[in-house]
């Protein structure tokens, strides 16, 4: 696959991802329901682009049909008309869909959306969960016309881009993250899950730490060519080591005896229960003072309605 020499920067929002992978969720339970395999799904991003910039901030869905492989104009041109009048600002910069690839059919609906957009851009997201993968599942293309063959053609290339935020989209895809399990999983689900994420960190880490220490044990061998820079890194990092050889860090974090270490541990835990009581608390009364603002603002209206004045 050839990649884009049109320049452009391709700037991602998370809630496009978001929104593609809800769409397709939900499309894969209802399929589940009825024993059938998971149709790929199709809609529209949309976003802005100033000069050589182009920023995808939202997308929405699109009806598809499957015998004549082609989208629903008429659903199109209605969506497009309802997002106007909430996102004056927002054009239509291409479509997206789900999949390893693109496809050989996905051409027929690029080429239907080039009187909306004359070059618009093909957003793939892969549904299928490779642990291995580092990088987002997210493909975005371009088309452009290149000469196969003696025959002019229009074909699909890969654009780079990047993540770019907002506060409001870190505040919500914070919150995400921190849900409960749909199937009403317990605080020690969400413990067990947050722990393992440490365990992996931590592990990294340590597979990390190997490596590099095989390395410098074959350099100092002589089986390898020494790297001067690896060196000065390696060296810059160990001076920071000294600060837990004190004797306080000695004392804090390393008993040697197993009362000390429990009490150690006892206190540790302590701190922990207390913070987490603190944080219930806090949460508590942020649920108690919204409900008293409900209350307020309900008992008001009809207040209003009988003439009487508010409870609260």
């Amino acid at each position: 696959m050839s990649t884009s020499s049109s320049g452009l920067t391709f700037k991602l929002h998370p809630l496009v991802i978001v929104n593609i992978s809800d769409h397709y969720t939900r499309v894969k339970s209802q399929s589940a329901a009825q024993a059938s395999a998971a149709p790929r799904v199709f809609g529209c991003v949309i976003g802005v682009q100033r000069g050589r910039t182009v920023e995808i901030f939202n997308s929405f869905e699109l009806l598809y049909d499957a015998s004549t492989e082609t989208l629903d104009r008429a659903f199109l041109d209605k969506k497009q008309e309802q997002y106007k009048k909430v996102f004056p600002n927002y054009y239509i910069l291409g479509w997206y869909s789900t999949g390893s690839d693109a496809q050989e059919s996905d051409m027929q609906i690029h080429k239907a959306l080039m009187d909306i957009n004359e070059s618009p851009v093909y957003v793939v997201l892969n549904p299928a969960i490779n642990h291995a993968q580092k990088d987002l599942p997210i493909i975005i293309y371009e088309s452009e016309l290149h000469v196969i063959d003696g025959i002019p053609q229009l074909i699909f290339v890969r654009s780079n881009y990047t993540i770019e935020t907002v506060e409001a989209e870190r505040i919500s895809v914070d919150h995400v993250a921190h849900l409960k399990p749909s199937d009403g999983g317990s605080a020690a689900t969400q413990l067990a899950a947050h722990l393992t994420g440490i365990h992996s960190a931590i592990k990294m880490l340590n597979g990390r730490v190997r490596i590099l220490h095989h390395f410098l044990v074959a350099m100092q061998k002589g089986e390898i060519q020494y790297e001067n820079s690896l060196l000065r890194q390696v060296s810059s990092l160990l001076r920071r080591l000294p600060a837990i050889e004190s004797e306080k860090f000695q004392d804090d974090f390393l008993m040697v005896h197993a009362s000390a270490y429990l009490h150690l541990f006892v206190e540790e835990y302590n701190d922990t229960l207390l913070m987490t009581y603190l944080a219930m608390v806090t949460n508590c009364s942020s649920i108690m003072n919204e409900f008293v603002d409900k209350f307020n603002t309900a008992y008001d209206k009809q207040g209003r309605r009988g003439g009487r004045t508010p409870f609260f």
